[in-house]
């Protein structure tokens, strides 16, 4: 069996929900790059109780690493240091390098809020500089150092933001009682493809037939998940398996040729930015309020394609800000295909674009009709060089859900324009 792990993660205000837990599936991940299997993510308060209950849990399923995230500050609350200590059976021992390193970051921080008293800061702070003796530090990218804490099993402590824990997690991984922890670890290849336009119960049929065809199909660790309204199938093996994965995606190409966009793991987000090259966009968009637009500026480098974008939420602001005749309106209704095709026409023309997208539809929950149904939703893409394509689509789903399928649509609509 390979080098299993366990993640703690930390935080009443995870545990209760206040805040979306980044850390578990981000480090989730990184494990089984390594090809270390995760055994349990488990969430816990602010309680050295607590912590040290799930850090037992784990130790008695006989995991080799665990991992754990937040709890590091300056304040009482921050006790994941202190209680990893005490499970540890080692004394917390002040590391004077790492105090000092610490007070010049406070010092820095410090200078921005002159009014603040610097040597009750300076005191609290001081605790993070407390370590379990005998452990690996790690320097801290915010204020909070991590430590890796050698032992059956091995535990590595890192702080709870995202922007401080992902760069620490490569120098843990380095660490001689990391390395030793995960020896035992199996070499994984893992390949994503993502599909788009196959409903899951398609995927599924296919894969219970591959169970039953297929040599080697059980060698095979298969995971599909619906994002965003897309498919996306992860596959994990060892590389003597290789021939299996490759007789399993001739059977999906046989099958679902037309939904595959990716094979590669690249998304559509990345696969639009590269085709936008030498083009310039722009959006219209009445339901999504602006939700395409984030959603293409979100990659660096947006600005090279990117020109802007209107929201036209109400019907005067789609004639004034678009030119869409109000007649038009007044004859299709805001929702329909005339409609979003004079949308796109207005981005080409204010933007002086060549490539623009525009949808407008009925997010909900009110405001549908029994010709229009919440989840009515109208698209149209076009470009300067070229006829729009414009489609109207019933999406399911609550407000959130029928906005953000909207997305993607609109996105491959364009990847399928552009191609």
């Amino acid at each position: 069996m390979s080098a299993r792990a366990g993640i703690v993660v930390t935080g009443t205000e995870v545990l209760t929900g206040r805040v979306q837990d980044l850390n578990g599936p981000w480090v989730a991940d990184r494990l089984l790059e390594l090809g270390v299997e995760l055994a349990h993510i488990t969430i816990c308060g602010d309680r050295p109780g607590d912590i040290e209950a799930q850090l037992r849990f784990l130790a008695d399923e006989g995991v080799d690493l665990i991992v754990t995230s937040g709890g590091l500050g300056p304040t009482a609350d921050d006790m994941t240091v202190e209680t990893v200590a005490r499970f540890a059976g080692r004394k917390l021992v002040l590391d004077n390098r790492l105090e000092v390193m610490i007070a010049d970051i406070v010092s820095r921080l410090m200078a921005r809020f002159p009014n603040v008293d610097a040597d009750a800061v300076h005191a609290a702070n001081r605790k993070q500089a407390l370590v379990p003796d005998g452990a690996h530090v790690i320097d801290p990218v915010g204020t909070a150092p991590g430590v890796v804490v050698p032992g059956k099993p091995t535990i590595v402590v890192l702080p709870g933001p995202p922007r401080e824990l992902q760069p620490m997690w490569p120098i843990a991984v380095q660490t001689a009682a990391v390395q030793e922890a995960i020896a035992g670890r199996t070499a994984y290849r893992q390949e994503t493809v993502r599909m788009f336009g196959l409903p899951e119960s398609g995927l599924a049929d296919t894969l219970r037939d591959a169970e039953r065809s297929l040599t080697g199909f059980d060698r095979l660790e298969i995971t599909t998940c619906l994002r965003r309204g897309e498919l996306e199938v992860v596959a994990r093996y060892e590389p003597d398996a290789a021939e299996s994965y490759g007789e399993l995606m001739t059977l999906l190409r046989e099958r679902h040729g037309e939904a595959i966009f990716s094979e590669d793991g690249s998304r559509v987000d990345d696969q639009v930015a590269r085709l936008l090259g030498g083009r310039r966009i722009a959006t219209a968009e009445s339901c999504t309020g602006g939700l395409l637009a984030a959603r293409l500026t979100d990659l660096a480098g947006s600005s090279a394609y990117v020109a802007g974008a209107v929201v036209a939420y109400a019907n005067d602001a789609k004639a004034g800000l678009l030119d869409v005749d109000p007649a038009l309106i007044e004859t299709h209704g805001a929702v329909s295909e005339p409609v979003a095709e004079a949308m796109a026409d207005g981005a080409l023309s204010r933007f002086g674009v060549d490539t623009a997208v525009a949808i407008t539809g009925v997010a909900g929950p009110g405001g549908g009709t029994a010709e229009k149904p919440v989840g009515t939703v109208c698209f149209s893409v076009k470009l300067a060089d070229g006829p729009a394509v414009t489609r109207t689509l019933r999406l399911p789903g609550n407000r959130a859900d029928i906005r953000e399928r909207s997305t993607t649509v609109a996105m491959h609509m364009l990847r399928r324009a552009l191609s």
